[in-house]
């Protein structure tokens, strides 16, 4: 009986050890993976199909690693404030200010207090990545080996990056280290921003009395660094269905469409981030600050960042300050400045999830009340045969006697955030009579030409009214059309004409033949400029001499004034001495000359595309392969911007690395149809069919048809699996 009992107790014991093992990680997310299946198509996109939302997300995630785990965990490793124990300790300024808005226990509190549909969602995202590393043993992550649910809390409002890319990290530094601020560096700063190619995007929605079958189309073109997102097709059998650009990580799609509403994000110039200037007083070892007629504490807090030095990890504790207007970042003179934006990471998730599910305006502009896209403004249409355009979504109330594009007093309560405004009081459209939207990072009273929002209604921290040439651009060739498809929206959105050259290239001419005496160095480039009709193209030698004379007046064109690029611009072709004109456009013969052995060449032989490995920063090289692209950079008014983010030390020509990225035209009615383009390609593997089979269909315009409907998906299917099961 005693030996009897003793198997039961054995017994026992080993079926809760196999409770244990049946509940282990491993074989939870075999089991979740059993409800999911991957559809790569022709061109390697994923087509993810799960029965709940948590599985499409778990299935999401894990065919993004399979796309770029490299990117995945690099944008987790920024993110979450440990750059530089992979980049040394350069990168640990960057680090403390990911800690100054958020802590890691931080992060968690805000996952432990998300709804838990939310809360299902976040898991998935770890548990897909992580069945992804465990599949794939082969794969050494640089730093994290164990992603957590909380990690999604970073994504501020839905993008990795956005406004707390805005603090700067100098002046971080600055404060830490006891540093004056370098009014040189300043200056320099400020240049490097003037001359560096425009981030942003396009979003143009035009209604269906515009286009030929009457259904709106809608022109999804974010600019970002190539490789940036991912194309992904995600759906489940509670509701979910959403095409699209995805960022690296994330778990929802950022920009893209359903079957019945589409959203566009481009880049605000709203004003969401304050400075506050803190009057600082010690009482009993105590460090206080003045608000009104009251001292309140401020809130102290120590944490421990690990740099890499060599082969050896070390680590610095750093001590950080919160008052309730936020974290301090700088100084100002013996002011202490605190940095305030939008920082409710469980909203701000929960908004970007369900924005992809909305079936139409009514619920999409209910969605906009959660008011945490702060960094964007939404160009829509939809199947109900509406385009809208919201500008902004986060805007706090403030007092305008006072000036917030610089510090303002933190001491006097007035200067205060009042609550945020509704979105009915924000800069908005719905179906303007002109019947087209557009937004390029440009003013918002431009929009829908004579029927745009009026400047005068609104507070000035809503929008800077200032054009650029992108929106002078688009307002032209919509003006001017009808009768829309979506391969003629294709065309628009890579139309050639760059009319920052028509402001410059003029006056360019009319100096050089003003004198008498004309420079012969300069006279067959002149001719060539004559001729010109400031379209871009492969074949265009005057693209060359525009891009570089242009390049060389932003950089070295004296400012009789501070101004932007765009107005300089128009004062340079214009008001500037003619003799530096020519000065500037003989500079650029002879560099082209000293570069290349010839200033007479054509565009597409220098402006270049290169994938050459799967690299997040891309090097590149004059000897291998590249492909001739003739599009421009969008300072000059190209809607394909094309352009460089970086210098190529090793290399003479031009070899883009931002700009258009993943493109989609949309149509909506009966049935959603649309075309796209990606940058390069779908992998990041070098050994992929899909790692550079978009490349030339990219240089050619040459979009492909997606495929929304399953029925569709399975005609150009090339692969079928479940996480896990991949051949």
């Amino acid at each position: 009986m005693k030996n009897y009992a003793l198997l039961l107790f054995a017994f026992f014991i080993f079926s809760c050890n196999s409770e244990v093992k049946t509940d282990s990680d491993q074989d939870r997310w075999k089991a979740q993976a059993n409800n999911i299946e991957i559809i790569r198509d022709n061109f390697g996109v994923p087509h993810i199909y799960g029965k709940t939302d948590a599985d499409a997300v778990f299935g999401l995630l894990y065919a993004q690693c399979e796309d770029d785990f490299n990117r995945v965990e690099q944008n987790y490793i920024w993110a979450t404030g440990r750059l530089a124990e992979v980049e040394g300790e350069s990168a640990i300024y960057s680090d403390l200010r990911a800690k100054l808005f958020m802590t890691e226990d931080e992060a968690k509190a805000n996952y432990e207090k998300s709804p838990d549909w939310l809360k299902k969602l976040c898991n998935a995202f770890a548990d897909g990545i992580n069945y992804y590393l465990y599949t794939h043993p082969e794969v050494k992550p640089r730093l994290i080996t164990k992603f957590e649910p909380w990690m999604p809390m970073y994504f501020s409002e839905g993008s990795i990056g956005g406004d707390i890319e805005r603090v700067s990290t100098r002046k971080i530094k600055a404060f830490y280290e006891g540093l004056a601020i370098n009014s040189t560096e300043v200056e320099k700063e400020q240049e490097e921003k003037a001359e560096a190619e425009p981030a942003g995007s396009n979003g143009i929605a035009i209604h269906g009395k515009l286009t030929k079958s009457g259904n709106p189309i809608l022109l999804i073109n974010p600019h970002t660094s190539f490789f940036f997102r991912g194309e992904v097709h995600v759906v489940s059998e509670e509701g979910l269905n959403a095409y699209g650009a995805v960022t690296w990580g994330q778990f929802f799609v950022y920009q893209g469409f359903n079957e019945k509403t589409g959203w566009m994000h481009t880049s605000t110039y709203t004003d969401v981030i304050d400075e506050f200037e803190e009057d600082l007083i010690t009482i009993d070892e105590k460090l206080m600050y003045r608000y009104g007629e009251e001292l309140r504490e401020v809130n102290s807090f120590k944490t421990t960042l690990k740099y890499k030095d060599g082969d050896e990890i070390k680590s610095k504790i750093f001590p950080f300050y919160r008052t309730h207007h936020g974290p301090i970042t700088s100084t100002n003179g013996d002011k202490w400045i605190a940095t305030a934006m939008m920082w409710e990471p469980v909203k701000a998730l929960e908004q970007s999830y369900i924005r992809t599910k909305q079936h139409g305006y009514k619920g999409f502009r209910k969605m906009m009340d959660i008011k945490t896209n702060s960094s964007n403004n939404t160009v829509y249409a939809d199947a109900e045969g509406n385009i809208a355009y919201f500008h902004g979504n986060f805007i706090p109330k403030r007092d305008t006697k006072f000036n917030y594009k610089q510090p303002v007093d933190g001491s006097n309560p007035k200067t205060d955030w009042q609550g945020l405004h509704e979105v009915d009081e924000h800069i908005t459209l719905l179906n303007p009579e002109n019947g087209w939207i557009q937004n390029c990072n440009s003013t918002p009273f431009t929009a829908a030409a004579e029927f745009s929002p009026k400047v005068e209604d609104y507070p000035s921290y809503m929008s800077l009214n200032r054009e650029n040439f992108r929106g002078i651009h688009a307002i032209e060739l919509l003006s001017n059309n009808k009768n829309y498809t979506l391969d003629s929206v294709i065309e628009l959105a890579h139309d050639s004409y760059l009319p920052a050259f028509e402001a410059i290239v003029p006056g360019l001419i009319k100096a050089y033949e003003s004198y008498d005496d004309k420079n012969p160095k300069l006279r067959e480039a002149i001719e060539v400029l004559k001729k010109w009709d400031y379209k871009t193209s492969k074949e265009s030698v005057a693209m060359t001499l525009a891009h570089y004379y242009g390049t060389n007046v932003l950089r070295n064109g004296k400012r009789p004034e501070p101004m932007n690029s765009m107005e300089f611009l128009y004062y340079f072709g214009s008001k500037s001495p003619k003799a530096e004109r020519l000065e500037l456009f003989e500079n650029t013969i002879d560099y082209l000359t000293e570069t290349f052995g010839t200033w007479n060449l054509p565009w597409g032989e220098i402006n270049r595309y290169q994938r050459l490995n799967s690299d997040i920063k891309q090097k590149f090289d004059d000897d291998k392969p590249s492909i001739p692209v003739g599009f421009a950079s969008g300072r000059w008014g190209a809607l394909a911007a094309y352009g460089v983010s970086y210098t190529n030390p090793d290399a003479k020509k031009i070899y883009g690395t931002r700009g258009n990225s993943f493109v989609a035209v949309v149509e909506f009615g009966d049935k959603v149809k649309a075309k796209s383009m990606l940058a390069g390609g779908q992998s990041s593997d070098i050994n992929s069919p899909h790692f550079n089979d978009q490349a030339q269909r990219y240089a050619d315009m040459e979009f492909k048809d997606v495929s929304y409907y399953k029925e569709d998906v399975l005609k150009v299917a090339e692969e079928t699996y479940k996480p896990g099961q991949r051949d």
